[in-house]
């Protein structure tokens, strides 16, 4: 008769170390994992946050650069001068302002006005209690009208602390431009710049670093009529 000799079963579990030591390690995973997470939402907050303030900016400049690549030549019927208002508002126009003559106005079928109209841009206080000044742009169509139309002005953006444009003649860089005026060289008026730079900066609040200004360069790619006459081989002029 064999007697089988009982089988002693050893029970193997964690000790209270060995737990505590797992506790901290996931511990410390979790920590690292909440510091990338958090550090990856304020990271896309502030994306979020720059493109919104960025994005009045893209407008104001996509605006502007299509307002002046479709820059008509002064004189004409519709085509009226290309001017920069002085300190005191003179030639029709506010402050500041610079006025010319675009081919960017919409067409339909309802509309009794040509793709032609003349637009200025300058700065107003701003409507709101904010920093800065509002970028305006006063359009106006009907251009054949015998009554002086009051143009109609369409807010841009706000926040301005100053906008600036400059105009080159081919040599040097101006700050203001007249059409109308004979040029130093040539004599001719009716003439238009060959490239004009805009530089708006953006207000800021007290205690807080001054912002770049941003700047557009549009060349112009033509050259208005001139008032100069033309003589014939037999002495007459056309």
């Amino acid at each position: 008769m064999n007697i089988l000799s009982p089988i002693k079963t050893v029970r193997s579990g964690f000790t209270l170390l060995e737990m505590l030591l797992a506790i901290a390690i996931c511990a410390v995973v979790l920590v690292a994992i909440n510091a990338v997470f958090f550090g990856a939402l304020r990271l896309r907050n502030r994306a979020a946050q720059s493109i919104e303030e960025d994005l009045p900016m893209q407008q104001a400049l996509r605006i502007m650069k299509r307002d002046l690549q479709g820059i008509v030549p002064p004189g004409g019927t519709l085509a009226g001068p290309f001017q920069t208002a002085t300190a005191g508002g003179a030639m029709g126009q506010p402050p500041g302002s610079t006025g010319f003559h675009t081919c960017t106005g919409v067409i339909d079928e309802t509309s009794p006005f040509s793709d032609i109209q003349k637009v200025a841009y300058y700065l107003k206080p701003a409507v709101e209690q904010t920093i800065g000044q509002d970028l305006v742009r006063a359009v106006t169509r009907n251009l054949l009208s015998s009554v002086q139309e009051q143009p109609v002005e369409q807010w841009i953006m706000g926040g301005v602390q100053r906008m600036q444009m400059s105009y080159f003649d081919g040599a040097s860089w101006r700050d203001t431009w007249d059409s109308t005026t004979p040029d130093l060289t040539t004599g001719a008026t009716n003439l238009v710049p060959k490239a004009i730079k805009v530089q708006i900066e953006m207000a800021v609040a007290n205690g807080q670093p001054r912002r770049t200004p941003v700047e557009l360069l549009v060349p112009i790619v033509m050259q208005g009529r001139t008032n100069q006459t033309q003589s014939s081989s037999g002495g007459q002029q056309q």
